[in-house]
């Protein structure tokens, strides 16, 4: 779920001159870069059976003079994939290869078989996030079985713990970068897809590239009590009150944040696509404003959208059915909108409990990520937008928006400033219940289409699709 553009070019001779128009061929500092022969995202037969089916090492990856790879922090990978032109600056494309634990209960094929059936490949991590990792490495096995040199170096960091925080993986991995003095011009990763039906009356999908991500609290809520027998209960017991205190928290939403940022610039950018009377009222969000955040409250997906969440996701209490408990512990999983920060809910969440008898411990937390560029100058948001209108041209909107899970990425803020977080396939909401869910899957198509993808999007890199400003004399 990366990472500085430079957004001026060196033009010696634009200021010389006074006035000059930049050509469109040039790349970053003004030098010219020639770009070989495209090669086309078509693949054979036998390839894309290979994709679904042989799940290949990947040898000519591994065999490429020009490519290196690293285990970290024992089980993480890095590649570095050197460039011809060392004068463009790097990017990282990342992914990761854990996933959450699946019960064999309630799936129709085991969870970790990776079976095929009626068109779709079941299995956990199919979407989260196996389906980025084989794909990246698919693409460029693909590239340079077709004789492609990158101009553009780039890494591709494939991270093993990020279910659980990224601390022995991804974060291993940016320490490396870092004590090599790599800075990165961006950074893709995981985090959002093409959407469709997660927004009501909006009838056509469109791609969110989220340049945010929300930032959490794992906070645990205990109470102590002097345990006795149950045929003598106290009025209140630990579980109780426990149970009350958590209960003010799901009943008591955080404040709605709706109110700038990418959401609002997203909404902006899609009214045009919503029916009457929707598009007067996105269209005119100083006006409408009140009424759109209330609305976007109705729906659980849109809802986490606008404001910090808050979900019980442990409960632990009781030794025996006779027993008064000694102790009830709770864990509460906030995720943070990016207009609050830690210390912000963790005072709104003591506010809400309102009883001293509750012992709060943070686990482990961390603000939201700071906003990535999105504008004409931003290099990663470019190339990301230049790719899904080549791969998806029935896709018309290309928007910015927040990622509301959490990802690797959070770990490379000190490599750069552009980090984007794009998964390039259709997502609809039965498919998002899927992920840590029950029948995680993929359709085989939609997996081909990711690595096409890819293949473009890698090739895509080696230029600079960013308008180049004209200097005019003033």
């Amino acid at each position: 779920m990366a990472r500085p553009y430079v957004c001026l070019l060196a033009l010696a001779a634009v200021l010389l001159l006074g006035i000059a128009t930049v050509s469109r061929s040039k790349g970053l500092r003004g030098k010219e870069h020639r770009r070989a022969p495209r090669i086309p995202s078509q693949f054979s037969q036998e390839e894309r059976v290979a994709m679904k089916e042989a799940l290949k090492v990947f040898p000519t990856v591994f065999k490429t003079s020009f490519i290196r790879h690293e285990a970290v922090g024992e089980y993480s990978h890095l590649f570095t994939v050197q460039g011809s032109d060392p004068s463009l600056q790097p990017y990282m494309l990342l992914a990761h290869i854990d996933v959450v634990p699946a019960p064999d209960e309630g799936w129709d094929v085991p969870p970790f078989s990776g079976l095929e059936s009626d068109g779709f490949i079941y299995g956990r991590g199919t979407l989260d996030n196996k389906n980025s990792l084989m794909a990246i490495l698919q693409a460029l096995e693909l590239l340079l079985i077709r004789n492609y040199i990158p101009q553009r170096s780039f890494f591709i960091a494939l991270g093993h713990d990020e279910e659980v925080s990224g601390v022995n993986g991804a974060q291993k991995i940016s320490a490396l970068l870092q004590a090599r003095g790599i800075q990165l011009a961006f950074i893709v990763d995981e985090g959002s897809f093409l959407l469709d039906g997660f927004i009501p009356n909006l009838q056509k999908p469109f791609a969110m590239v989220a340049v945010s991500e929300k930032g959490a609290i794992n906070l645990m809520l205990q109470v102590n009590m002097t345990p006795g027998h149950s045929s003598a209960p106290p009025k209140e017991t630990s579980i109780g009150i426990l149970a009350a205190a958590v209960s003010r928290l799901e009943q008591t939403p955080m404040p709605n944040m709706f109110g700038g940022g990418p959401l609002k610039m997203a909404l902006q950018q899609l009214a045009n696509e919503f029916p009457f009377p929707a598009n007067i009222v996105l269209s005119n969000l100083w006006l409408f404003q009140p009424l759109v955040s209330r609305l976007m409250e109705r729906n659980y997906i849109t809802n986490a959208l606008v404001r910090t969440t808050t979900a019980l996701t442990m409960f632990n209490a009781g030794v025996k059915v006779n027993v008064i408990p000694p102790v009830a512990q709770a864990t509460i999983n906030f995720r943070i909108h990016p207009a609050q920060t830690v210390q912000e809910v963790l005072k709104l969440a003591k506010d809400i409990v309102a009883d001293d008898r509750i012992q709060f411990h943070v686990l482990n937390a961390f603000d939201p990520l700071p906003v990535s560029p999105s504008d004409d100058q931003a290099l990663g948001y470019q190339l990301l937008r230049q790719t899904i209108q080549s791969v998806f041209p029935e896709v018309n909107i290309v928007a910015p928006g927040t990622c509301i899970g959490n990802t690797d990425s959070r770990h490379y803020t000190n490599l750069t400033t552009g980090i984007y977080r794009f998964n390039p396939i259709y997502l609809q909401p039965q498919s998002f219940s899927s992920i840590h869910g029950i029948n995680e899957k993929i359709s085989v198509q939609a997996y081909e289409t990711q690595v096409k993808f890819i293949f473009e999007f890698i090739q895509n890199a080696d230029a600079d699709p960013r308008p180049v400003p004209h200097l005019h004399e003033l």
